[in-house]
């Protein structure tokens, strides 16, 4: 099995935990991810230290604490594939927060360093950018949870819906290099979810020079290392993929660069 790929757990430690990413495990500085599952009555709590977090509720119902602030039963699909935006909460450095499950619980935790600049807050549905981005075969849905516009030190989160047949993530792009304004360096994660469960999706991983050159096939509940390289996404048909992304780097922009081979596939301008 590749080193990019991140299996779950058959089951969840004490505390929920079933797939776990650290910048130790991954190689690299910035970007850590977490999925927990929780039944109804059963709670989960972490220390930020050192990092912010952004707890994505992927599916059910819960309450959320921190030191000074609490939300009551936030939460509002029971599916990531009912494909409406999804409740978060940012929480910043030297903060504590516990989860309450309300329902059975899927929750997503995103880290990366932090210094404790901004205030923990609720990230309503209302506050997520909903987009259709691309054409034809290539058309996704996009749901910008935390972007860079949003306030934040280092995440960019946001969850992507690719419908069977489709590409997303394409044309292929890359952010490897800490070269603005034409590329920003950002580690990511995707984390997938597949309808139906049986399925898969493809990713190819790969580097101008192919030091780097993989295609991955990958299942529900799986997660992919991006350390580098251009890192395209197709959906078979017959299955819908669903996948959230986890970015951050020296500088908190998202600025990609398309593949050359590739980049006369971008949609024109109108």
């Amino acid at each position: 099995m590749s080193k990019l790929i991140v299996k779950p757990n058959q089951h969840p430690d004490s505390e929920g935990n079933i797939l776990r990413i650290t910048p130790e495990s991954a190689g690299w500085s910035y970007v850590g991810f977490e999925v927990y599952t929780l039944r109804e009555g059963e709670s989960m709590s972490r220390l930020t230290e050192e990092r912010e977090a952004c707890v994505v509720l992927l599916s059910g119902k819960a309450d959320l604490s921190t030191e000074n602030s609490e939300w009551k039963s936030i939460g509002g699909r029971m599916s990531v594939f009912e494909k409406i935006p999804p409740y978060s909460v940012y929480i910043p450095s030297s903060d504590t927060f516990t989860v309450t499950a309300l329902t059975d619980l899927q929750i997503a935790v995103c880290w990366a360093p932090g210094r404790g600049t901004h205030s923990a807050r609720l990230i309503g549905p209302r506050q997520v950018g909903v987009e259709n981005r691309g054409e034809g075969s290539t058309q996704r849905l996009v749901h910008n949870i935390l972007p860079e516009t949003a306030l934040a030190e280092n995440l960019l989160v946001v969850e992507v819906f690719t419908p069977a047949g489709h590409w997303s993530s394409f044309p292929p792009h890359k952010h490897d290099r800490d070269l603005l304004p034409v590329e920003s360096l950002l580690e990511e994660t995707y984390y997938y979810q597949v309808k139906p469960e049986r399925g898969f999706a493809v990713q190819r991983v790969y580097t101008d020079n192919r030091s780097l050159d993989e295609t991955l096939t990958v299942g529900n509940g799986e997660a992919v290392l991006i350390p580098k390289g251009y890192h395209p996404v197709c959906a078979p048909p017959g299955y819908e993929v669903y996948y959230l992304n986890v970015m951050a780097g020296p500088v908190r922009i998202w600025k990609f660069y398309n593949d050359p081979d590739h980049a006369w596939l971008m949609p024109k301008p109108r």
